[in-house]
């Protein structure tokens, strides 16, 4: 199994809490509140932790990227990943992902991942996403393209890795009369390709239909399940039974010394609301962003965990907007998307999670929230000397590979023809 390390590299100190809650968004705060001294500091202290990520042994780095919002700084995730190229030397440099759809130019996307990919040795993992509704709107994209323009880029970027050039592309989004690189990737026929998500089903089948594994993004187990349940069916109507190659699943983790500090780390990650507060809804899923399938998922998990917690009498907002702040940290404990605790507790709660839905690739995600240096180090190593050997064990036990180890579509179909469990509902239930 491949352990990942990931955080959103949020900005980070100087952040009026009460106008995010205000405004019920980080997406679209005013970047008058941002200081470049400030913000340049934190990039480099986030570069140092991937650099320290790889000392502490961890298999891969995953990178994102987020526009006009303070919850994460990285705009442009390929300018990180091509100094975490040169200054690393054995990690895998996951990216989770590149949003295709607001790219604008796939050919000069698939140009700089190429040269990522040979100033690394061969270490990239490409992802694509689709981006948050926020970056169509960022990025003056149409949403209701999205997805027509994700498929299509991604059929170029592909071409342009594997067919030699010269050669003429003529899509319905992305015309070149000239398509010819002289960087690809060391990689061959071209780096491995992941499909990150949250409650999109055609993604899932994206995935499966052209054998990419898919990554779930700190995603409730119950919908995680269904979307494993959903690639399965998928993998077994294109001839092969899915295993845990096939997925990666995204945990938020936090670690300390004790049970009492790393409850108060746990609640400084609720800053502002923290997820749930990402983007107002409009933002976020603007009119045919979404199929009404995934609009229904996402209604599912939001009922799960937002509750009408009172916003603290400090915050000077009006009366109606005091019954609502975002997720309850409580809510979010109980339904183990965030996971906080010492190593001694913690790791059961990791063991649990493994057995219910077997992913071959497993991420830390830590810092969404003013979480300081020193604290976020302790964690890191907490996870990486006492939590990740617990779990490497009992990933040999349970025989998770990871899709390097194993190529997807390698396991043949029972002879029923019909697809083996890959996650367990009785383990969640129980």
């Amino acid at each position: 199994m491949m352990i990942m390390y990931f955080s959103e590299r949020p900005y980070l100190g100087g952040l009026p809490e009460e106008e995010i809650v205000r405004r019920r968004s980080f997406f679209g705060l005013p970047n008058t509140y941002f200081d470049a001294n400030h913000g340049a500091r934190l990039l480099n202290e986030y570069i140092d932790e991937k650099v320290y990520a790889e000392e502490l042994g961890f298999d891969a780095l995953a990178l994102n990227e987020h526009h006009g919002t303070p919850f994460c700084m990285v705009a442009v995730m390929n300018v990180e990943a091509a100094v975490l190229a040169r200054l690393t030397n054995k990690a895998r440099i996951v990216l989770v992902g590149n949003p295709l759809p607001v790219v604008g130019n796939p050919l000069r996307l698939a140009e700089e991942l190429a040269m990522i990919d040979m100033i690394s040795g061969g270490r990239l993992v490409s992802g694509w996403i689709r981006g948050t509704g926020c970056e169509t709107i960022f990025n003056s994209a149409n949403p209701a393209y999205n997805r027509e323009m994700l498929n299509e880029a991604h059929e170029l970027i592909i071409r342009a890795w594997t067919q030699p050039g010269p050669f003429r592309f003529e899509g319905k989004h992305f015309h070149y009369r000239f398509v010819c690189p002289w960087v690809l990737p060391v990689q061959k026929p071209h780096p491995p390709i992941w499909i990150p998500g949250i409650f999109s089903p055609e993604s899932v089948i994206f995935a499966a239909r052209n054998r990419y594994p898919y990554v779930a993004l700190s995603t409730g187990l119950e919908s995680t399940i269904q979307m494993w349940n959903l690639y399965a069916q998928t993998a077994a109507e294109q001839g092969y039974q899915a295993g845990p190659e096939c997925f990666g699943y995204q945990q938020k983790v936090f670690v300390a010394e004790t049970e009492e500090k790393a409850e108060e780390l746990g609640r400084m990650d609720m800053f502002g609301g923290n997820w749930m507060n990402y983007g107002r809804p409009e933002w976020m899923f603007p009119p045919g962003y979404n199929s009404r399938e995934v609009n229904r998922r996402m209604a599912q998990a939001a009922t799960s965990l937002v509750r009408n917690v009172p916003i603290p009498e400090e915050f000077k907002v009006e009366d109606e907007l005091r019954k609502y702040h975002g997720p309850d940290y409580d809510a979010a404990r109980r339904s183990e998307m965030l996971m906080v605790g010492t190593p001694k507790t913690i790791i059961p709660r990791l063991r649990r999670l493994m057995r219910i839905i077997r992913p071959g690739v497993l991420g830390f995600c830590q810092n969404d929230g003013p979480i300081g240096r020193q604290a976020r180090l302790t964690s890191m190593r907490l996870l990486a000397r006492e939590v990740i050997p617990a779990l490497k064990e009992t990933a040999r036990e349970l025989g998770l590979q990871d899709p390097l180890e194993r190529r997807i579509g390698e396991r043949p179909l029972p002879s029923s023809g019909k697809p083996e469990p890959v996650a367990s509902v009785e383990e969640l239930a129980s």
